[in-house]
């Protein structure tokens, strides 16, 4: 069997999100589909999938660990973190859902099978962010817990001077937290806790906006709430800022979305400066890297948990990812995001009160829609003229 093809497929059912769909096609007429969604680089991401096409068109895709490393060290003078970890990711997906295919299993069943039934979720209320309206966001936390989800995460922190011209958060500066944004967030929070009860379990996201001194003063303002986890408190660059947090409060921290490989992780790791980390399987190397995190993890007895509140193929990665991994917390989704993901894969993930349950069918268990894909479809010029810089 022979890699002959790599596809990329740009959609864009949600208004300003665009998901990035990869395709590996063989010989043999098996295709594994992969994604390496991200926010703002999607079309430097398609551009660097069609770079690496020599690199892999033309291997056994069976290879999975040699391809790997062979893109890794290939970009080794770039970094081959971030954004070639992202093409890596991509690639690594779909050719996990290849050889499940070839086998007639799950992944999972590769990875040394089930070690639960479901897979748990955690979802998203909206964030003080994008819209302080507190009552909506009481709202969608009453409608969450109807629906089954039993852990929900928020930002409540509203925005600081320093990124209220910035698209992105904390895209501009490290953000300093003045008394009345803290006093919001506690008030913001306190309602949530409120609405969902004491047995809930809550979230929090900074989205690594904030500079050390105000990381630490929120997290003793929030303790009250009883928090899973105070995530990102810091910008991801600066270990020995995380760790100045991580001796200054008794709140159970969590980072990782912005962290890739394991070379990213295993100082944070053996430094137990996180309680949880959260690597993106469309981010971080693909099933074969965050499967190595996990792994790192589990000897410091730290929580994992799939970030991929994106596109429907990170999403179906990390959960054959979540079916075997021992050391789970739960898988993160947007709930309110899954009936646009109904129209581009077939079949839907079996996703039932607040959690996924397996459909034993092979690879990833989905294929795309091909009907919603092209009704979706974006061409990456228009793409790149409808970014905000």
């Amino acid at each position: 069997m022979k890699i002959t093809n790599i596809r990329t497929h740009i959609v864009m059912p949600i208004n300003k999100l665009a998901w990035v769909f990869v395709e590996v096609d063989t010989d043999q007429g098996i295709s594994g589909l992969g994604e390496c969604t991200e926010y703002i680089g999607n079309p430097h991401l398609v551009r660097g999938l069609e770079a690496v096409k020599p690199l892999v068109i033309g291997t056994d895709p069976r290879h999975i660990e040699e391809i790997w490393q062979r893109l890794f060290h290939a970009y080794s003078n770039l970094n081959s973190r971030g954004y070639i970890s992202h093409l890596i990711s991509a690639i690594d997906i779909a050719l996990w859902d290849i050889r499940g295919k070839v086998l007639g299993v799950p992944i999972y069943e590769l990875l040394g099978g089930p070690v639960r039934k479901e897979v748990s979720l955690y979802t998203h209320v909206r964030d003080q962010w994008h819209s302080p309206d507190v009552d909506t966001m009481m709202t969608e936390a009453r409608e969450a817990k109807e629906m089954g989800y039993l852990a929900i995460k928020t930002d409540p922190f509203p925005p600081q001077l320093s990124s209220l011209n910035s698209p992105f958060k904390g895209a501009t500066q490290v953000e300093y937290l003045d008394a009345k944004a803290i006093v919001e967030a506690v008030k913001w929070m306190e309602a949530l806790r409120e609405t969902v009860g004491p047995h809930f379990e809550l979230l929090v996201d900074a989205h690594g906006r904030f500079d050390v001194a105000s990381a630490i003063k929120a997290c003793h303002a929030l303790a009250h709430i009883d928090l899973v986890w105070f995530e990102e408190p810091t910008h991801v660059e600066s270990d020995n800022a995380l760790r100045q947090v991580r001796e200054n409060t008794n709140v159970p921290l969590c980072v990782g979305e912005r962290h890739f490989t394991r070379w990213d992780y295993w100082q944070l790791l053996n430094d137990r400066l996180v309680d949880y980390v959260m690597p993106d399987v469309a981010w971080c190397g693909g099933i074969s890297e965050w499967r190595r995190i996990a792994a790192m993890a589990e000897v410091q007895y730290i929580r994992v948990s799939p970030h991929d509140a994106l596109g429907p193929i990170a999403l179906a990665a990390s959960f054959q990812l979540s079916m075997a991994t021992p050391n789970l917390y739960r898988e993160e989704c947007l709930h309110t995001w899954f009936p646009h993901m109904e129209g581009l894969i077939t079949p839907m993930l079996d996703i039932r009160a607040g959690s996924i349950y397996p459909s034993g069918q092979p690879g990833l268990g989905i294929e795309l829609d091909m009907d919603g894909i092209n009704e979706y479809r974006v061409d990456i010029d228009d793409l790149q003229a409808s970014l905000p810089y």
